[in-house]
């Protein structure tokens, strides 16, 4: 009952230590200054929901908290504040990350991948599954039955 007790003081002294242990960032790092404007500020946040995060490449930076994801949203709206339109700024990110950084990348050659993969994944499987299941069927239909073999009495 001691080592329990031990055990357990242990864990509650250790367990607001764990996220330094985990490498894990203070959240001021991530913190961005909201603009001024509410429209303004409106724009980047919408903005910020159509970009995906480099790091996380599940998640848009708006939810991000990886510190990349934070020097994004405080790069749009330094962009924002000089003037640059929506599509000024998501250019300037294509143009520096590629395609990738947008959350619904266009339909373009080099992202047909993207597009149409899973669609042709599918069909691609629905074809070996019909096939093997033909297959099966015909041997099924050839082979012969215990009642057709001549077994000794």
């Amino acid at each position: 009952m001691k080592a329990l007790a031990a055990l357990l003081a242990l864990f509650l002294l250790a367990f607001p230590l764990a996220p330094v242990f985990a490498g894990a960032q203070p959240e001021e790092d991530t913190y961005v200054a909201p603009l001024a404007d509410p429209v303004l500020e409106a724009r980047a946040k919408a903005m910020q929901k159509e970009l995906r995060c480099l790091v996380c490449q599940g998640q848009s930076i708006d939810e991000s908290n990886a510190p990349l994801a934070a020097d994004l949203r405080r790069l749009i709206r330094q962009q924002i504040q000089a003037g640059q339109s929506d599509d000024q700024v998501k250019e300037f990110l294509v143009a520096r990350y590629g395609a990738f950084v947008l959350m619904k990348p266009p339909v373009r050659t080099d992202t047909y991948i993207l597009w149409f993969g899973p669609a042709l994944l599918l069909i691609v499987g629905g074809l070996v599954i019909a096939a093997t299941i033909l297959r099966s069927r015909k041997r099924l239909a050839s082979d012969p039955q215990p009642e057709d073999l001549d077994l000794p009495a």
